[in-house]
């Protein structure tokens, strides 16, 4: 995938499995109706795929993993060690796909941590904010606005992030899950705000529809 994908904010690069990945936001949805912890296989199936997000080359397949002790999941990322043992160590599962947009060569990726229980990550969301969240995203980053999607939500855009063009980071806590959404690209054209909430809509019904034994669904409309 060369240069493209989920690379940490600041530039810092994050493998999962062999590939790189690059953050950005997210939008839409609604709030937790049930909070069941989710498996490994359940986060998988959160995770958007080729079917969910028409018009992207799926160039990460959605993939989950327990993690490994001593080395916390690439995409969370706090602070201090007292911030990451609320974050991170209390992790179950975590997954992550992502997406390319040759037409502009803009990326777009997802993540997902999944806790034992609604209090364990919203502890989490409140650490994770902190470094996704404001200006994380870039200098100068505005507020997105994505509606209502989960019990708690933020999206920033700033016009040069990671990739020296536009980017989004969103995070959204649906029940039990906390999820991540991000935009980027080299080029100049910047992903609208009616795109990123669509995206969040649809990555937190699908989290919504697992926590409720669903298989999950929901999907962007083929354009």
């Amino acid at each position: 995938m060369g240069d493209k994908g989920f690379v940490g904010t600041r530039g810092r690069v994050v493998a999962a499995g062999a590939v790189a990945l690059l953050l950005a936001g997210c939008g839409g949805g609604g709030g937790d109706s049930k909070a069941a912890a989710l498996d490994k296989g359940q986060v998988a199936s959160v995770l958007p795929d080729a079917k969910a997000v028409p018009g992207w080359r799926n160039y990460m397949k959605p993939e989950a993993q327990k993690p490994v002790p001593d080395y916390p999941p690439t995409v969370c990322v706090a602070r201090t060690k007292e911030q990451r043992d609320t974050a991170c160590t209390p992790v179950t599962s975590w997954g992550v796909s992502a997406f390319v947009r040759k037409a502009d060569a803009t990326t777009l990726n997802f993540w997902t941590l999944a806790y034992k229980d609604e209090k364990a990550a919203d502890a989490a969301y409140d650490v994770l904010i902190k470094w996704y969240g404001g200006d994380r995203v870039g200098r100068n980053a505005e507020q997105v606005e994505i509606g209502s999607p989960g019990a708690e939500r933020e999206a920033n855009r700033a016009a040069v992030g990671t990739m020296a063009g536009p980017a989004t980071i969103a995070q959204i806590r649906v029940g039990t899950t906390v999820l991540g959404i991000s935009t980027g690209t080299t080029g100049r054209a910047v992903v609208p705000d009616k795109e990123v909430k669509a995206f969040a809509a649809m990555f937190a019904e699908r989290a919504q529809q697992a926590q409720n034994g669903e298989k999950p669904s929901a999907a962007l409309p083929s354009s």
